[in-house]
C-alpha cells in the first residue's frame, strides 16, 4: 500500500488521524504502519463504530431453558464409537487446535502449548495432543489433518517448538499453521488508538475469528480438498481432552449434526463455564457472568442444578457448516479496557483508567445458525482438567494430578495394581504417551505384565 492508497482509505473511512504523525516516522517505521493500514477490515471496523454509537439498550430476551443433553447409554455408546471410527478411518476427519495464547498467567513466556506439563518428563502441552493425533493415525491407518491457529504473538514460536521436537512424530504435510485475525481498539469517538506515532493498537479477535482465518488462510481449501467432513475443535490448555473422540463423532454424524458440544456437570452454580440454553427455538450459549442468581442457582424437583452443565470448548463441527460460517459477520462483544495511546505530542500515555474499547468474536455465536444440535453430556475426571492458573483449581498441579489420576484407573482396568497413596494419588509419578496407548484397550493390547510389590 502507497502513502497516497493509505489516506484515500483512512479519509474514505473517517480515520485520517492515524497518519498525523507520518512525517515524524522513519522509513521503517512508515512501512509498519504502510502495512497495518492496509490489513486492517474496515467493514468491522465500521460495524464496531456503530456499536459504540449505539445506546439503546438491547431488546428483552425471552427467559432460557435448558437444552436436551445426550448421556450415552452402553449401547448407545458402542454405536455411536462404530460409526466414528468409520468416519475417522474414511479420513473424513480433521482437528482444530485454537492456541493463540501465551503463558504468561502461568509465568511463562512463551505460547501456552509449549508450558511443561507432563508430570515425569515435563513434556509441553503440545505434546499431548500431537501424540494424541499419532496414535489415532497409528491405530486407524489413515492420515489426520491438524490445523493449529497461532497468533501473532506466539506464532513464531510455536513453529519453532514444533520444528524443535520434530512435530512430536506427526507427518510435518499434515500440521498447517494459521494466525488469528487482530483488530484495533477504539476510543469513545470511535477512532482507531495508535500506541505509537507509528504504530496502531492491536489485539486478537476472539476465538470466533478462528472461521474468518481458516477461510483466509486456505485451510477450508485444504480441508475442502481432503475430502473432510468432520472437524473436531478444542483449546490448548486442556491435555485431558479425548481428540477426535470417536463416540462423540459418530453421534455427531449419525445426527446429522452442524456442530455437537460437550458439556459436563459444574461444580458450583457459578463456575466459570458458559452454558448452552435453547430460546425461541434456537440454541445458544449464555456467559456464566451472564446468569442471574436465580438462574445460576435454579434447582430441579430432584434438587439438581437445572442449568447443570457447561461447555469447555469442545466442539464438533461438520465442514459444510464451518465453511458457510465463514462467510457471515459474526456479532461482535465489547470490552473496555485500559489502552496505551499516543498523545498529540507524539507521547505514550498508559491510562489509569478504562479509555478504549477492544473487540472479540466468540465460536459459540453460531449456535443461533444451527439447524441441529447434539449436546453430549461427559465426564470431567476423564476429559477436562485445564491449565489456566497459576495454582488453586485448574493449575498445573491439579492438571498433572488428574492426569495421573486417570492413567491409574486404565492400570487398574488392565488388571495392574499401582502403589498409591492414602488420597489415592500414584507414589511415584506416571505418564503415558498417548501414541503409546490412546485408552485402557490400547494398554490391554500391549500385553504388559507388571506388579508394584
Amino acid at each position: 500500500m502507497t502513502f497516497e492508497q493509505a489516506k484515500q482509505v483512512l479519509d474514505n473511512n473517517g480515520q485520517m488521524h492515524v497518519l498525523r504523525f507520518w512525517d515524524a516516522l522513519d522509513i521503517g517505521e512508515r512501512a509498519q504502519l504502510l502495512e497495518q493500514i492496509a490489513g486492517l477490515d474496515f467493514e468491522s471496523i465500521a460495524r464496531m463504530r456503530g456499536m459504540l454509537k449505539t445506546s439503546a439498550a438491547a431488546a428483552a430476551a425471552s427467559e432460557p431453558t435448558a437444552p436436551a443433553v445426550v448421556e450415552l447409554t452402553a449401547d448407545a455408546h458402542a454405536a455411536a464409537y462404530a460409526a466414528g471410527e468409520a468416519e475417522i478411518r474414511a479420513g473424513k476427519v480433521a482437528v482444530l487446535l485454537v492456541a493463540g495464547g501465551q503463558g504468561s498467567r502461568l509465568g511463562y513466556e512463551g505460547p501456552k502449548g509449549a508450558y511443561s506439563i507432563g508430570p515425569v518428563t515435563g513434556r509441553p502441552l503440545f505434546y499431548f495432543h500431537a501424540r494424541k493425533i499419532v496414535g489415532l493415525c497409528r491405530r486407524y491407518s489413515v492420515r489426520i489433518p491438524f490445523y493449529v491457529m497461532t497468533s501473532d504473538a506466539n506464532d513464531a514460536a510455536t513453529r519453532a517448538h514444533f520444528e524443535d521436537h520434530n512435530f512430536f512424530g506427526l507427518d510435518r504435510n499434515d500440521v498447517t499453521f494459521f494466525m488469528q485475525g487482530m483488530w484495533p481498539a477504539l476510543d469513545e469517538a470511535g477512532r482507531i488508538i495508535l500506541d505509537q506515532p507509528g504504530h496502531i493498537f492491536m489485539s486478537p479477535d476472539g476465538h470466533g475469528g478462528t472461521l474468518t482465518a481458516l477461510a483466509k488462510d486456505g485451510c477450508l481449501a485444504d480441508m475442502e480438498r481432503r475430502g473432510i467432513h468432520t472437524v473436531f475443535y478444542f483449546q490448548v490448555d486442556n491435555p485431558m481432552v479425548e481428540i477426535a473422540d470417536p463416540a462423540f463423532i459418530g453421534l455427531h454424524v449419525a445426527r446429522h449434526a452442524d456442530i455437537s458440544v460437550k458439556l459436563c456437570a459444574k461444580r458450583e452454580p457459578k463456575e466459570g463455564l458458559g452454558v448452552v440454553v435453547e430460546r425461541d427455538g434456537r440454541f445458544e450459549m449464555v456467559e456464566y457472568t451472564e446468569l442471574t442468581d436465580e438462574q445460576a442457582n435454579r434447582r430441579t424437583a430432584a434438587g439438581e442444578l437445572y442449568f447443570k452443565y457447561g461447555s469447555v470448548a469442545i466442539h464438533v463441527f461438520s465442514f459444510a457448516f464451518m465453511k458457510a460460517e465463514a462467510d457471515k459477520a459474526m456479532p461482535l462483544h465489547v470490552a473496555h479496557k485500559k489502552v496505551p495511546m499516543c498523545a498529540d505530542d507524539g507521547t505514550v500515555v498508559k491510562p489509569e483508567k478504562n479509555n478504549g474499547y477492544k473487540f472479540e468474536k466468540f465460536i459459540f455465536d453460531v449456535l443461533p445458525d444451527a439447524k441441529t444440535v447434539v449436546n453430549l453430556a461427559f465426564d470431567r475426571a476423564e476429559e477436562f482438567s485445564p491449565v489456566k492458573n497459576a495454582a488453586g483449581n485448574d493449575s498445573p498441579a491439579t492438571c498433572k494430578h488428574d492426569m495421573q489420576t486417570k492413567w491409574l484407573r486404565w492400570f487398574k482396568a488392565a488388571g495392574i495394581q499401582m502403589p498409591v497413596t492414602a488420597a489415592g494419588a500414584p507414589v511415584f509419578p506416571m505418564e503415558i504417551d498417548p501414541a503409546y496407548a490412546l485408552d485402557v484397550t490400547d494398554l490391554k493390547k500391549k500385553g504388559i505384565s507388571l506388579r508394584a510389590e
